[in-house]
């Protein structure tokens, strides 16, 4: 099982109807085959931080983590959901695989992805504040 976690803030010119519409996207995203478990909604965190939502996930193991990344849904929910972030944190992942190269593999498959869907990359270095782990 890997599990994921993201924090985000939402950018303060994003209307409460553009807000509600990211997150039934992502909710959407979260409701795909590959996706075991999941929950979004209002972060509980400090809110010093800066973060006010987060979506944690489940995936049984780097196959359907790929096909989540890849889902046609995920695709077409990004373009909706990204241009609305302020902020965004992806977490760091835990995962009961014993493959020592599991966070390399992970890693090698968000590459992928920017590398094949350039607008994608391009969503998310519009996103002002990014950080990965």
């Amino acid at each position: 099982m890997i599990v994921q976690f993201m924090r985000f803030a939402f950018r303060e010119d994003s209307t409460e109807e553009q807000k509600a519409r990211a997150l039934a996207l992502i909710r959407r995203t979260a409701a795909v085959e590959s996706v075991a478990f999941s929950t979004v909604g209002r972060l509980l965190g400090d809110p010093a931080d800066g973060y006010t939502h987060g979506y944690s996930f489940g995936l049984a193991d780097l196959g359907a983590f790929e096909r989540y990344m890849y889902d046609p849904v995920h695709l077409a929910g990004d373009p909706e959901i990204l241009p609305h972030y302020a902020k965004l944190h992806v977490g760091l992942a835990v995962s009961d695989d014993p493959d020592p190269e599991l966070a390399a593999k992970i890693t090698a498959v968000y590459q992928g992805k920017l590398a094949e869907y350039p607008e994608w990359e391009r969503l998310m270095a519009a996103i002002p504040e990014v950080r990965f782990g």
